[in-house]
């Protein structure tokens, strides 16, 4: 599947079944993605390369490979990458698994 393009990196389908979706995603050294939150999805990331941070509500996590995190749906997160590229493989559960399902909290990007 194709790569889609983001201002803080790009993501890319990898695998999709019912009511899953499984995405790889890179976020370049020094980006971040929106604070943002899902109604309609819980999410599991494991990250494979790079380092950064990932917020989910109160609690940060420092990224390094191997970090696997639950983001239940209706939780506050986001991830940023340190001085290296962060790629997190990203699994998707639940009823809506589009970006429709993206509510931006606050965006570096002004998408919110």
């Amino acid at each position: 599947m194709a790569k889609e393009e983001r201002p803080w990196g790009w993501f890319e389908s990898v695998l999709k079944g019912d009511n899953y979706l499984v995405k790889r995603l890179l976020i370049r050294a020094g980006q971040r993605f929106s604070l943002q939150t899902h109604e309609y999805r819980d999410e599991t990331w494991v990250v494979t390369s790079g380092d950064g941070l990932i917020t989910i509500d109160d609690q940060v996590y420092n990224a390094s490979p191997g970090l696997t995190v639950f983001i239940p749906a209706g939780a506050v997160h986001r991830a940023e990458a340190g001085k290296d590229d962060l790629e997190v493989v990203e699994v998707q559960r639940g009823s809506i698994l589009s970006e429709d399902d993206i509510q931006r909290l606050s965006d570096d990007y002004g998408r919110t």
